[in-house]
């Protein structure tokens, strides 16, 4: 933990590794991370295709322009042979690789379906003891279930397209409400003017106070029109007070998730798999009756 508290960036791939491949050790190094930290946790989730990896590559370059430290976590699709991840968010951030402030990361979802990778929540405390200032957390994109970013995030950035119009309404019960900071990227495509004013009024306060307005941002991030305004919006959002009882939640339900995961990382799914086949023989075989005799 020393080498990681000194900035060494060697120490802290090898540990992320140990952590997420749960090696012998890696819950003693978790119980040395501090309690407190200054660094900043953006989660940058939204639609595939809605250019989030352009745009996390462009937000890292306001970020060391203020001479800051960033680390990147690039939560990639997994390989459905190895469960590794498959590293496509790394080549559009290639120009980061040797840069002394940014340390970038792919991590893969290995099956989780809320859009994170199983230890992001373990993997992000260990981060936050290195001295990073801001820790960005760009997730793979699966849709309604990504809502568990909001459970890690200081602040959330959403991602959309022009095009993503038609699915706003389907969206509402989930990215909707736990965006900070909606981005229309790719707002040279048409109809990205009215698609904002839609969106404006889906995101209208119902109270009428617009000091609680929340911020939409038009980019193009391959040629970094509107990424300053990005990095200023979700500067003031971090700069906002926060909600005790809000922080409260969130660590909550972070604890919750450290708590199911301990809890079932004893049952293996081919075990499990074949016990089924050696009952399953059997005419009478009921799923629930057997999880109830077995677990």
């Amino acid at each position: 933990m020393l080498q990681i508290q000194g900035g060494s960036i060697k120490a802290l791939a090898r540990s992320i590794s140990l952590i997420e491949n749960e090696h012998a050790g890696h819950e003693d190094l978790l119980r040395s991370i501090g309690a407190q930290t200054n660094s900043n946790i953006i989660g940058i989730t939204g639609p595939p295709g809605a250019g989030k990896s352009t745009l996390t590559d462009a937000l890292i370059g306001e970020i060391v322009k203020e001479n800051k430290r960033v680390a990147v976590l690039c939560v990639d699709p997994s390989s459905p042979f190895n469960l590794g991840a498959l590293l496509g968010d790394r080549i559009r951030m290639s120009e980061w690789y040797n840069h002394p402030n940014v340390f970038i990361r792919s991590l893969a979802t290995r099956g989780s379906m809320g859009g994170l990778a199983p230890k992001i929540i373990e993997i992000t405390d260990l981060i936050k003891s290195a001295g990073f200032d801001e820790i960005i957390v760009e997730t793979v994109g699966v849709g309604q279930s990504e809502i568990e970013i909001a459970g890690l995030a200081d602040v959330t950035v959403v991602v959309m397209v022009p095009e993503s119009g038609d699915e706003v309404q389907t969206m509402k019960a989930g990215l909707m409400e736990i965006g900070d900071v909606f981005v229309i990227n790719k707002s040279d495509r048409p109809d990205a003017d009215l698609f904002e004013k839609n969106l404006r009024l889906m995101l209208a306060p119902t109270s009428g106070d617009h000091r609680y307005q929340t911020p939409i941002i038009k980019t193009i991030a391959t040629e970094r029109k509107g990424v300053h305004e990005l990095r200023e919006a979700v500067k003031t959002k971090l700069m906002q007070e926060k909600v005790d009882e809000r922080r409260l939640f969130l660590l909550a339900e972070k604890a919750w998730q450290l708590l199911v995961h301990k809890k079932m990382k004893n049952i293996d799914k081919t075990e499990i798999r074949e016990m089924i086949r050696t009952r399953y023989q059997n005419k009478d075989f009921n799923l629930y009756k057997f999880i109830d005799s077995s677990f």
